[in-house]
């Protein structure tokens, strides 16, 4: 398949992903990912393995409409939970005893 990555026209095949993907370690996953065999890849790690350029040079997007041109899944943004915060008289509340936060 034929894309363009920061400019720069790429042709690109699954094996050859695959191949290059092959005994890379993945990195901390902090935007979006694609899954790559059995392992969850960054896209900016993925694109700058397969173009063999810097990181600054594509976007993200350049490189999940690759991929998912090419077959791969890929994942969007992780979105932390909520974490619920207990009001002071929750806290003073669970201290004397009480059954549980939900209230």
């Amino acid at each position: 398949m034929r894309c363009v990555i920061a400019r720069y026209p790429f042709d690109l095949t699954k094996s050859g992903v695959l191949d290059s993907m092959k005994g890379v370690t993945p990195e901390l996953i902090t935007g979006e990912s694609v899954t790559i065999g059995r392992r969850r890849y960054p896209v900016k790690q993925v694109g700058q393995v397969i173009t063999r350029q810097d990181r600054r040079d594509f976007t993200a997007d350049e490189v999940v409409r690759a991929m998912t041109g090419l077959g791969f899944t890929c994942h969007a943004r992780l979105e932390a939970a909520p974490v619920r915060v207990p009001t002071a008289v929750q806290t003073a509340s669970a201290l004397l005893g009480s059954a549980s936060l939900d209230g």
